[in-house]
């Protein structure tokens, strides 16, 4: 192929179609567990993760509800992916290869929000702070009691294998924020008289983005290590449909979705599914949750 403009531009448009293909196959599951945010600024605060906002009867002045009680912030991380194409394979059109290559650069994009909300967030829960500065799944989370005395409250059962999580995910912050500036853009130097041309006889397509992801409330999923069985799932139930706010005051939590990874799945599935429990009886948890099996955890 003879390498000039006009060639150039077509094979750009053939590069990122076949990108916009990869992206549009990714997966989204992460939508499932987290919250996206926009953001206008490199970090973002929310300090009104402190307070869920409480009606009150309307008594003498309005009571103002204050949402800064805490200094909890995400600040964004940049993410990028880059490919180079080499002049000599344009020259002699041995540009097969690359069909896949942008396809599967665009699948690896898509799937950084799955990657960054489950793998590095939701799982590394167990060990990373949110805004109480207590890790996320925490067996002592301070809230206030009906007499306003600090108890502590948990969202975990602690335990040492795969781990599960319980979810309401009807509310409209879910349990993870995802902070996102900028979604993945397609990208290119690939001009005769780019500098990566003259230096290194390569045409250059890459992608990037700006976005990270950080905890909300907990009190709204449960986290376990223990073994998924209908008493550790039951346990999970009680407690979060049993949370309460500062000052003793229900919550209302559902909890519906139930994540799980691979190793996880038979157990879910006869937990959710079957009809009959192990000792013959009937499978009360049958139904009571939605299952989402996701290879990212």
């Amino acid at each position: 192929m003879l390498v000039n403009a006009a060639n150039l531009d077509a094979l750009r448009v053939g590069f990122k179609k076949h990108f916009q293909n990869g992206l549009g196959q990714a997966s989204s599951d992460w939508k499932n567990v987290a919250t996206e945010i926009p953001a206008m600024t490199k970090e973002q605060k929310y300090g009104w993760l402190g307070k869920l906002p409480n009606v009150r009867e309307w008594i003498g002045p309005r009571a103002i509800q204050n949402l800064s009680q805490h200094d909890y912030s995400i600040s964004e991380k940049p993410w990028e992916l880059t490919i180079g194409v080499d002049r000599d394979d344009i020259e002699t059109d041995n540009l097969g290869i690359y069909a896949p290559m942008f396809q599967e650069m665009g699948a690896s994009t898509g799937a950084k929000k799955d990657t960054l909300v489950f793998t590095d967030t939701l799982t590394k829960g167990f060990d990373l702070p949110c805004y109480d500065e207590q890790p996320f799944f925490d067996t002592d989370h301070p809230v206030l009691d009906a007499s306003g005395k600090i108890t502590s409250v948990a969202n975990t059962d602690g335990g040492t294998e795969a781990p599960w999580f319980l979810i309401d995910d009807t509310r409209a912050l879910k349990p993870i924020i995802l902070q996102r500036r900028k979604d993945f853009v397609f990208t290119h130097m690939d001009k005769l008289t780019d500098q990566n041309v003259f230096m290194n006889n390569e045409f250059i397509y890459g992608a990037d983005a700006r976005f990270n992801a950080g905890f909300g409330f907990w009190q709204m999923s449960w986290g376990s290590k223990q073994p998924l069985t209908a008493a550790n799932y039951a346990k999970a139930r009680a407690n979060l449909m049993g949370m309460k706010g500062d000052h003793g005051r229900p919550l209302g939590i559902r909890p519906k979705l139930l994540v799980v990874g691979a190793s996880n799945e038979s157990a879910a599935l006869k937990i959710l599914n079957n009809e009959m429990a192990a000792g013959g009886e009937t499978n009360e948890w049958k139904g009571t949750a939605r299952l989402l099996v996701t290879p990212w955890l």
